[in-house]
């Protein structure tokens, strides 16, 4: 099994993750954000990965310490489950629609961080939730998890849905990317020998 457990404490937050790649979608989120709690929630539904994430921050100042942490853990914890790499498909794309919203996610897990996020929302929150820190939270993932990351929202009306489609999005291509391949078993997915 391809697990891995992080802690990261700052001044600003004090984050767990717990993460196994190969589980079947169970998960356990506390962040004090239900919003971002329920998008986390599509991505190990979605990619069938097992998630836990335990958070405190400093959120009487506002979230962005905290879902940008999250990212950066997730990501450490993405990347140490990989371990070698070896065997995995290595790329992943997706296209999910909800009702009127659609989006794409094509990533590479290239052993570069390089993010494109071209997603404008309707409107500036969901709830008490600022939108712009999904941004924040993709942005700390691939820094960390050393992955290149395209998400483009193609139509929307309703930000929820915006937003959701891109975390399911997200979801199904890290669940592809990361899946072993039977015809290339033990062998780096790269012509450089390495990622």
């Amino acid at each position: 099994m391809r697990t891995a457990q992080v802690n990261r404490n700052t001044l600003e937050t004090q984050i767990a993750v717990s993460l196994n790649l190969d589980g079947t979608g169970v998960s356990e989120f506390s962040t004090g954000l239900p919003f971002l709690d329920h998008m986390l929630d599509q991505v190990a539904r979605h990619g069938m990965m097992d998630i836990s994430i335990q958070a405190k921050g400093d959120l009487h100042i506002d979230a962005h310490h905290t879902v940008e942490d999250i990212g950066i853990t997730l990501g450490q914890a993405f990347a140490k489950a990989l371990g070698d790499r070896k065997g995995i498909r290595r790329y992943g794309h997706a296209c999910i629609p909800l009702d009127e919203a659609l989006s794409r996610v094509v990533l590479d897990i290239s052993g570069r961080p390089g993010l494109v996020f071209d997603v404008e929302f309707t409107r500036a929150r969901i709830g008490d939730f600022d939108v712009d820190l999904l941004h924040e939270f993709f942005q700390g993932f691939v820094n960390h998890a050393l992955v290149t990351l395209h998400i483009d929202n193609l139509r929307g009306d309703n930000a929820h849905h915006q937003a959701e489609t891109v975390f399911k999005a997200f979801a199904r291509a890290l669940r592809y990317a990361v899946e072993h391949d039977p015809r290339t078993t033990g062998v780096t997915p790269s012509t450089k020998g390495t990622l």
